[in-house]
C-alpha cells in the first residue's frame, strides 16, 4: 500500500507520528508535509497529496492542518478525490463505508494524537460497502 501525506505547521507532530506508524506497518509513504513549525500555507502541502490520489500514484492520502477545513476544501477541488474531514473513529469509518473516502483530513488542533492514530488505523482498515452508497457517490460529478 502507498499513502501520500501532507500537513501544514499545525500538523507536523501528528504527521511525524503517523508516518512512523505507517512505516512500521510496511506502508510506503510519500511525505509532502512540512517538518517545521513555522507558519506555511496548507495548499502548498495538500495539493500534491490530492494530485497523487487523482493520478493513481498512491492508494490513499492523509492531510493535516489546524482545523482540517482548509485542507479538505483544497483536496476536494481535485478529480476523483473524496476527502473527508473526520474528528473521531466513527465518522472515519462512515467516511470509508458510505462515501468511499480516499483522503482523510485531520484537524490537529481539535483531536488528540492518540485519537488521530486510531482514526488513521480505522481509515486504512475499513472497506467501502458499495450497494446503495455506490449510486450516491456516482452522483458526485468528480467521480
Amino acid at each position: 500500500m502507498k499513502i501520500a501525506i501532507g500537513n501544514d505547521h499545525a500538523g507536523t507532530d501528528y504527521k511525524l507520528a503517523i508516518v512512523g506508524m505507517l512505516k512500521s506497518k510496511g506502508i510506503e509513504v510519500t511525505n509532502y508535509g512540512t517538518d517545521g513549525t513555522d507558519s506555511v500555507d496548507y495548499p502548498d502541502f495538500t495539493h500534491p497529496v490530492a494530485r497523487d490520489v487523482e493520478e493513481g500514484k498512491v492508494d490513499m492520502g492523509i492531510v493535516i492542518c489546524g482545523s482540517g477545513n482548509g485542507a479538505t476544501m483544497t483536496i476536494n477541488k481535485h478529480q476523483n478525490v473524496r476527502g473527508a474531514l473526520c474528528w473521531n473513529k466513527e465518522i472515519t469509518a462512515l467516511a470509508r463505508e458510505h462515501n468511499d473516502a480516499n483522503i482523510l483530513s485531520l484537524p490537529a488542533r481539535f483531536i488528540a494524537l492518540p485519537q488521530a492514530l486510531e482514526m488513521v488505523e480505522t481509515f486504512l482498515n475499513t472497506e467501502f460497502e458499495g450497494g446503495r452508497h455506490e449510486r450516491r457517490i456516482e452522483k458526485i460529478p468528480c467521480r
